[in-house]
This record gives C-alpha cells, structure tokens and sequence, in this order.
C-alpha cells in the first residue's frame, strides 16, 4: 500500500504560513533566512523522487501551478515536480491545468483511500494544511517529514491547531548545521 506523506517547512512554534513568502504574508519568507545546505536539499530531493503523486489544497495547487512549470533546474527536481500526477483537493476550484492534475472535489477521504491502495511510492502533500488536518481526522497520514526552522514568528497558520489530536511517535530526528531539525514521525495507531 502507497503511503501518504506530508512534509512540512516549520517554525519552532508550529507556523508553517509562508516559507517561501509567495504568500506576501506578515513573515513571509522566513525559511530563506536559513542555508538548507547540500544535505537538506538532498533530503528534500530524495523525498521527491520517492514519491509518484502529489496531493495539494486548493491554495498549495495554485500556487504551485503558478511557479513550478516555468522553473529549470540540471538536478530535475523541477522535471519531476511538473511531470507527477497531482490531485488537488478542492470544492471550490473548477479547472486544474498544470500537467498531469486532477479535481478531488466530493468524498475526499474515500478518494485518497482509494488513491493509497493503488500500486506505487509515496503520495506526497505539501502545505496544504487543512487538507493535511482532514487527512488526520479520517487516519489517513502516514508520515510527517518536518523541517523545523529555528525561528519563532509568533503569528501564523499552524500545522497542527485547536481541535486536532494525534499520538505519534518519532522515526528519526537528524540537526542539519544550518540549525534545522529534520523530524519524522508516524502516527502511534496503537495509542488510539
């Protein structure tokens, strides 16, 4: 069975709003102020290449759309990104025209059973936080990559907010020397 992973740029306090500050938000771009490093971006390109689909909210796809198909790279990050199967999660979102998307519009937890059940590697989510909540409501999340900054911002849209509720335990916990902690964790199904 596929697993669905989310991975996530956090700060220490929980905010994962506007990493890249595409968003024009209050403290947006805060994951630049931080050198990834060669080891954190082969973190990030190992998870990618790991993964066959991509698994977006509304806001994450089109943001996404906007960006990826006019970025070049020799490493083929951006060739992989534009050339996954995407499903975007969304009742309100009427075309999907990045290549190789599809609508998830009705019965969103049934689609993404169906979607893990399916041969292949990883469903990957990025932002896409309420989409990423939901999923943990109906135990649908397999794994949480999060990079966590070393920044504390105050204000923000969290990850994880009032009302949700998991026990997880932790995978693997590795400092990178810019001062990001790379975390993985599983949900504890037993602790339930």
């Amino acid at each position: 069975m596929r697993k669905i992973i989310a991975s996530e740029f956090l700060t220490v306090d929980g905010v994962m709003e506007d990493p890249g500050g595409a968003e024009k938000s209050k403290h947006g771009g805060w994951a630049f102020q931080f050198e990834r490093g060669p080891e954190g971006d082969k973190v990030k390109f190992d998870e990618l290449m790991a993964a066959d689909a991509l698994l977006l909210g509304r806001k994450t796809y089109e943001g996404f759309a906007v960006a990826w198909p006019s970025i070049k790279d020799e490493a083929g990050f951006a060739e992989r990104m534009n050339g996954l199967p995407k499903y975007v999660v969304s009742t309100t979102l009427k075309e999907a025209n990045w290549n190789n998307s599809r609508i998830i519009s009705s019965n969103v937890a049934d689609e993404v059973s169906k979607l893990k059940q399916q041969p292949g590697q990883d469903i990957l989510i990025a932002g896409s936080g309420q989409l990423i909540r939901s999923l943990m409501d109906d135990d649908l999340v397999d794994e949480f990559r999060l990079m966590l900054y070393p920044v504390v911002l105050g204000t923000g849209k969290r990850l994880f907010t009032e009302g949700n509720y998991a026990t997880l335990k932790l995978v693997e916990a590795k400092p990178l020397s810019s001062g990001i902690m790379l975390m993985r964790y599983e949900p504890d199904r037993k602790a339930k």
